[in-house]
């Protein structure tokens, strides 16, 4: 018994020596230092900036401080390095980070990537055609994107994940956390909670199938597709032609000043007759020789060949965002990477644990005064309209002509006002 306890402590301290905290970021001070800004876009003036801020709203205006993508239309990509090169061989790989659209995002993405030691000279320029070995996290698109993205790659080529997997598209923070495994599984948590796994030969087409359709067979001559024919005993009605489409309207009388030297000679108009039946068709029967729809059989594809590894990423060395956004202001804070699902769940709950609660509070407070700034300016602006209707409603020309210049120029202040925000 004694021996048995003693194992059980050997296996325990193994567990806590192995498990490996390879990457973490909490945008505190220095946090400039560890992160690149990559030169993509620059030069076109189309690149974007993370600013080290905490929103508007938060739990703890310190700790809550993450890095928010700005100005709008813009791209946006930053990079960072693990401690050291990561191959998850026989080991979980865990990528967690948070993400709060406090702009209440309508087009953009809010991913994060892991890239290969491989993609090392290519960082300095990291953007959309830096290969890479994980992209995990949400993309928000109008009313018809509104997933979270799991793309693995696999012999050089990106794989989507099948399933569409719900990303939370409110104005607060959210916790976005993937976990591989080396039984090839996946799982992916939002705020702590799964909401999706499976089976990485399943959910991704990283090999090609097992089976295919044998190209070389063909239908047998004899193989009846047809369910229906029609009945050979069945026969058309006598007289079933003779019956008119349309007979004369036996109501019809001519006007009374119809005249027929000037008219022509009246005809009277006709009608559908209702004894016609249409054309005649024959009635169709079941199919005995009916042999259904015909498959090609399947066979081994000789392409297909097993990996036991697919959840294999090797040298994972740099970590980044690279992303566009149409409104941007998304913030990324609290960033692990990790081979323990157990030290992301404790990241997790010492920091965004500790202040979503605070966080919502002042969420609900801000948006509740607003609504009451908002509801006391309505009878105002109603009575501003009306005034300006009746300032415009005039024959004169000159005025009705300035009339709509007042409205642009009003709404190019109302715009100007909104890029300050």
């Amino acid at each position: 018994m004694r021996l048995s306890l003693v194992a059980l402590g050997c296996l325990c301290l193994t567990a806590a020596v192995t498990a490996e905290v390879l990457f973490e970021e909490k945008f505190d001070a220095g946090w400039d230092k560890r992160w690149q800004e990559s030169s993509w876009k620059k030069s076109d003036g189309s690149a974007g900036k993370f600013t080290h801020t905490a929103g508007k709203w938060y739990g703890d205006e310190e700790a809550d401080k993450g890095i928010q993508t700005g100005p709008d239309s813009k791209y946006f990509a930053l990079y960072s390095e693990l401690k050291k090169p990561y191959t998850n061989q026989g080991k979980e790989l865990i990528v967690q980070f948070s993400a709060k659209h406090e702009q209440d995002l309508d087009c953009g993405g809010g991913y994060i990537k892991l890239l290969p030691a491989s993609s090392g000279k290519k960082m300095k320029d990291f953007g959309g055609e830096t290969p890479y070995s994980v992209m995990f996290g949400p993309d928000i698109c109008g009313y018809s994107t509104r997933k979270t993205h799991v793309i693995l790659t696999y012999n050089g080529k990106n794989h989507l994940v099948k399933k569409d997997i719900k990303a939370e598209t409110d104005q607060l923070t959210h916790v976005y956390t993937l976990r591989l495994m080396p039984n090839n599984t996946y799982e992916v948590y939002v705020d702590q909670k799964q909401v999706e796994s499976g089976s990485l030969y399943d959910d991704f087409d990283m090999l090609p199938p097992k089976t295919i359709k044998d190209p070389k067979a063909t239908k047998p001559e004899d193989w009846d597709e047809n369910e229906k024919i029609v009945d050979p005993e069945d026969k058309k009605p006598d007289g079933w032609d003779d019956i008119p489409a349309t007979i004369v309207d036996p109501d019809a009388k001519k006007p009374e000043d119809w005249s027929d030297e000037d008219d022509g000679d009246w005809e009277a108009p006709t009608i559908p007759n209702p004894e016609y039946k249409g054309e005649w068709k024959p009635k169709m029967i079941d199919n005995p020789a009916y042999k259904g729809i015909w498959v090609a059989p399947d066979i081994d594809n000789p392409e297909y060949k097993h990996d036991d590894k697919l959840y294999l990423q090797k040298d994972i060395k740099y970590i980044g965002f690279e992303l566009w956004q149409v409104k941007a202001g998304t913030i990324f804070d609290n960033i692990m990477v990790a081979d323990s699902l157990e030290d992301a769940k404790k990241f997790a709950e010492e920091t965004w644990g500790k202040t979503k609660d605070a966080e919502k509070e002042m969420h609900d407070k801000i948006k509740e005064e607003k609504k009451k700034e908002d509801d006391a300016k309505k009878p105002d602006d109603a009575k501003k309209a009306d005034d300006e209707d009746d300032e415009y409603d005039t024959e004169d020309g000159d005025d009705k002509e300035k009339a709509p210049k007042a409205t642009l120029e009003d709404k190019a202040d109302d715009e100007d006002e909104k890029d300050e925000l």
